[in-house]
Order: structure tokens, then C-alpha cells, then sequence
């Protein structure tokens, strides 16, 4: 990996110096006010001016709100260490955090700007998101990661059906399954970079022995084997063949996890909630090929996948990217550890809302509650050094 570049000339906010800044920062508070918002407007408490369906805008808000956010500041700060040049930042940058705070508001006001509006400016965010990525990995020459825009690309085409849908359906089942399917596999590709990585890293400095696999020809599989599940799941998310592609897909992801030597790194929770987040990947693929054969509730596998993987995911990688970028010892203060404490039992309330009925409303509260803990915590407790003004650092 290329060391990250220094920072050419710049004078302006220190937010938009360096594109982890303000995505991890908005994305953090959007997802801790989407999801507290989300009960009123599921008991009919709090309306929105959305043409939405209360559901749809929820899911809408978490897989193509906060989740690209995240990405983005994740993508926009990893692509100068892969590409050696140097960062987005200043105006280019203000323009994409402005695009995304405009789709966020043109969504929650669709009913009154319309429907076609509210997608062409919501989807427009994606679009320049990877036209920008694909410049910057293309002018560096790191044709393999391409592969990132492809997946991307592919949340793009998720989102634009779900406008689609929603408006001409009534309801977006497709345009959900492939957003979800996007961050599974966006998950796999950039989850089965870091993880090992990260884990070596610190094995190798901290507790010599065994080390994680490397990338090898069973990863390629893994991710194969689960891009074919998933589009099965996308195309008729019931029956024998797509529960046995799931489980198959599922089976297979844990035995690439249990490759990653996680079970060494519980002294360091940096490195610890790397795993912990992966392993709701193999878990999802295992509760959705139950739900294909009608043994357990439709959002168990969703949610574990939405809420457990992505939400620990995304918390594991902002944290360790904010503290290597700004200079920062990686160490996992108690604060940060409560974070990941939070976030993790806020996936088990929402698999366990699904799986039991008669717990569904307590445990909704559980995970609400606990949600906004990880991600308002996250935004109150690395805010200052996300708006401070010490620069970006090579990445850790």
C-alpha cells in the first residue's frame, strides 16, 4: 500500500480538508436521527413530506443515506494510499457533501418536490461519487480496485430502483434487496482487505504466532460464491435453490473469517471489532437462507447484515481511520469501547426483534436506543478531532 501523499496547499476549513472529515462526521449524526425519528413515524406519531411509504423511507435513509456517507468518507481517504495522489479536498469535496445533504433533504421532501426530482438530485450523489473514485483510480493506474467502483456502481443502480419502484409499485422490494446485496459484498471485497490486514499488523508487533491467510484463490471463491447467492436472493429471496446458495455462501464466509486469526486480538479492540463486524456477514447469509425456507422472520438475515454488519463495520472503520488520520494513537478508550459495545447490542436486539415476536416491541426500543449510543457517541466523541485542526497523517 502507498503511503499517503502529503497534503498539497491548503488554507480553507479544516472539515474539508480531507474527506474522512465531514462524511464520517454528518453520516454518524444522520444515522443516530434517522433511526430515532424512525419509531414515531412507525407508530404514526411524526409525519415526514415524503413520498415515501414510512418503511421505505427508512430503509432508504440507512442503506443509501448514512451508509454511502460512510463509504464515501472510507473510500475518498483509502483511495491516495492506494493511488499515491493526493486527496480530494476544498471545493470538489464541499460540492459532494453538499450533493448528499441535498438528496437527504430532497427525499424527506419528495411529496412536495416530486418524486422524479428528489431521485435525480439523491441519485446524483452516487453518480459523481463514483465518477470521481473512478477518475482518481484510473489516473493512478490501480486498475484492481475498480472492482470497488463496479460494487458502487452497483448501489447506484440499487438506489434508482428503488425511486422506481416505489413510485410505480407502491413499495421498493428490489430496489431494497439490491442495496443490500451492494453493502454485503462491498462489505466482502473491502472487509477482506482490511481485517487481515489490520490483524497482521498487529500480531506481528504484539503477539507473534499465527498469522491471518492471505488474499488467496479461496477468498476469490468466497466472494464468487457469494455475489452468485446474493443474486439469487435479489431475483426470488424464497425457495430451496436460493436458501441453499445462501447457506452454502454463508458456510463458506466463516470458514474465510476463522482464516483471519481473530481469535488472537482480543487485547486490542481495534482490531477485535474488525472481526466481530465481519462475522454478522456469515451470520445474515445463514438467517436469510432460513427465511427462504420460512423457518424464521424476513428481518433476521436483513438485519443482521444492515444493522449488525454495516452499522459495527462502519463504527470499527471510522474510529480506527480517525485516529490513525489525525495522528492519533490507535487505542480504543473506554469510550470507543462502548461504542462498539452498543452497536453490537443494538444487532442482536434487532435479530432477536425478528426472531421472537412477543419481544418485538421492547427489543425495538433496545436497538433504537442503543444505535443512537454507538453513533451520537461516535459524533460526540471524535467531533474534535474530526473538526480540529490538526491535518490528516499517513494511515496506520
Amino acid at each position: 500500500m502507498n503511503a499517503v501523499p502529503r497534503l498539497k496547499a491548503y488554507a480553507g476549513p479544516v472539515l474539508l480538508s480531507y474527506g474522512f472529515r465531514p462524511f464520517f462526521f454528518l453520516g454518524a449524526l444522520y444515522a443516530g436521527l434517522a433511526v430515532l425519528a424512525w419509531l414515531p413515524i412507525f407508530h404514526g406519531e411524526l409525519q415526514l413530506r415524503t413520498a415515501f411509504g414510512a418503511i421505505d423511507w427508512h430503509v432508504h435513509e440507512m442503506l443509501y443515506g448514512y451508509l454511502p456517507a460512510v463509504v464515501t468518507g472510507f473510500l475518498l481517504t483509502a483511495i491516495p494510499n492506494w493511488t499515491g495522489r493526493l486527496p480530494i479536498q476544498g471545493t470538489p469535496l464541499l460540492v459532494l457533501v453538499v450533493l448528499w445533504l441535498a438528496g437527504r433533504v430532497a427525499v424527506t421532501l419528495s411529496a412536495e418536490i416530486g418524486w422524479l426530482a428528489a431521485a435525480f438530485i439523491d441519485a446524483g450523489f452516487l453518480a459523481l461519487l463514483i465518477a470521481a473514485i473512478a477518475r482518481e483510480i484510473i489516473a493512478g493506474k490501480n486498475w484492481r480496485n475498480l472492482r470497488v467502483v463496479a460494487v458502487i456502481a452497483l448501489l447506484l443502480v440499487g438506489n434508482i430502483a428503488f425511486h422506481l419502484e416505489s413510485h410505480f409499485s407502491g413499495s421498493a422490494d428490489y430496489g431494497i434487496r439490491i442495496g443490500i446485496a451492494a453493502m454485503v459484498l462491498l462489505i466482502s471485497v473491502i472487509g477482506g482487505r482490511v481485517v487481515p490486514s489490520f490483524t497482521r499488523n498487529w500480531l506481528v508487533r504484539e503477539n507473534p504466532g499465527r498469522l491471518p491467510a492471505p488474499m488467496a484463490r479461496f477468498d476469490v471463491v468466497v466472494i464468487a460464491v457469494s455475489a452468485t447467492a446474493l443474486a439469487l436472493w435479489v431475483a426470488q429471496p424464497s425457495g430451496k435453490l436460493v436458501a441453499a446458495a445462501l447457506g452454502v455462501a454463508g458456510l463458506l464466509q466463516i470458514a474465510r473469517l476463522a482464516r483471519w486469526a481473530g481469535d488472537r486480538t482480543f487485547r486490542d479492540r481495534l482490531v477485535l471489532v474488525l472481526h466481530a463486524g465481519y462475522a454478522f456477514v456469515p451470520l445474515g447469509f445463514l438467517l436469510s437462507s432460513a427465511v427462504a425456507l420460512d423457518l424464521v422472520a424476513v428481518g433476521a438475515g436483513i438485519h443482521a447484515w444492515t444493522v449488525g454488519a454495516a452499522g459495527t463495520m462502519t463504527l470499527a472503520v471510522m474510529t480506527r481511520a480517525s485516529l490513525g488520520h489525525t495522528g492519533h494513537a490507535l487505542v480504543a478508550s473506554a469510550v470507543t469501547q462502548a461504542i462498539y459495545a452498543a452497536v453490537v447490542v443494538a444487532a442482536l436486539a434487532r435479530i432477536g426483534a425478528s426472531l421472537i415476536p412477543t419481544w418485538s416491541e421492547p427489543l425495538l426500543h433496545v436497538t433504537v436506543l442503543a444505535w443512537c449510543v454507538a453513533f451520537f457517541g461516535f459524533a460526540a466523541s471524535y467531533g474534535p478531532l474530526l473538526l480540529g485542526k490538526k491535518r490528516a497523517a499517513a494511515a496506520r
